[in-house]
């Protein structure tokens, strides 16, 4: 009889391990996995700093993910949100059937939140975006605009407080000499490739893009990378020695 209990117990006990451990290895695997929101990501990234983010993307992907220098906010602010990407190309005539403009469809189709990413191919001297542009953008709750050419209007952007970068400031429309290609395709913006859907970190050190399937995992490091140097910069001051801070934290 007791031979017979205390296999049972082993029995049970066999059970209850087996049990715990279908319920327990899913549920790690799944908390280990889990992707981050959109709203966690922008949230996290908000919070980062943008060489931070630079140095995360160079990690993560091998690839710079910082656009050209001179793509510069018409004011100081910072824009964190899903690119949605429009293309526009140089025009053979100035006249001739109508095509659909890819960068207004862009505009009215975009969800708040997103940041406008407009390519001008081959021209800084051509405008991409300006005032009405802009109170589209700001009337749908857009976090801001990035443009691979010229902004235009620029005092009744700054007026209305709406974040734009741009690579250089012009009079000059786009109307009748360029010709819109295509939305929600891949461009090549100011040297980074963007992808609908990537995220655009822009602050006043420039532009980073950040791939959509990389995201978490470049936030996760870019917020490593913060966290070291705040505890760098303390050390600095008290030993007076960006070398010793650099030896202690393997960070520069």
């Amino acid at each position: 009889m007791k031979m017979k209990q205390g296999r049972f117990l082993v029995l049970l006990k066999a059970m209850i391990c087996t049990l715990m451990i279908a319920w327990l290895v899913p549920a790690l695997l799944s908390a280990e996995g889990a992707e981050l929101s959109l709203t966690q990501l922008i949230e996290g990234f908000n919070k980062a700093t943008l060489g931070s983010v630079a140095d995360a993307v160079d990690q993560v992907t091998g690839q710079r993910g910082f656009m050209y220098h001179d793509m510069r906010p018409l004011f100081k602010a910072k824009i964190v949100g899903p690119a949605v990407t429009a293309l526009i190309r140089p025009s053979i005539q100035a006249t001739g059937p109508q095509v659909p403009n890819h960068s207004l469809m862009a505009i009215d189709e975009a969800n708040p939140g997103s940041v406008l990413v407009i390519v001008v191919e081959e021209s800084l001297d051509i405008s991409g975006l300006g005032g009405l542009m802009a109170t589209a953008c700001k009337a749908r709750d857009l976090a801001g605009a990035v443009i691979d050419g010229a902004a235009r209007d620029v005092d009744e952007i700054v007026e209305m407080g709406f974040p734009v970068f741009s690579r250089s400031i012009t009079s000059a429309t786009s109307v009748g000499r360029y010709v819109s290609v295509g939305k929600d395709i891949p461009v090549q913006c100011a040297g980074v490739t963007v992808n609908p859907g990537d995220i655009i970190v822009a602050g006043s050190d420039g532009v980073v893009v950040v791939p959509s399937a990389k995201a978490a995992e470049v936030l996760d490091i870019a917020q490593k990378i913060d966290e070291k140097e705040a505890k760098m910069v303390p050390l600095i001051k008290e030993e007076k020695s960006i070398l010793k801070a650099v030896d202690k934290y393997k960070r520069l």
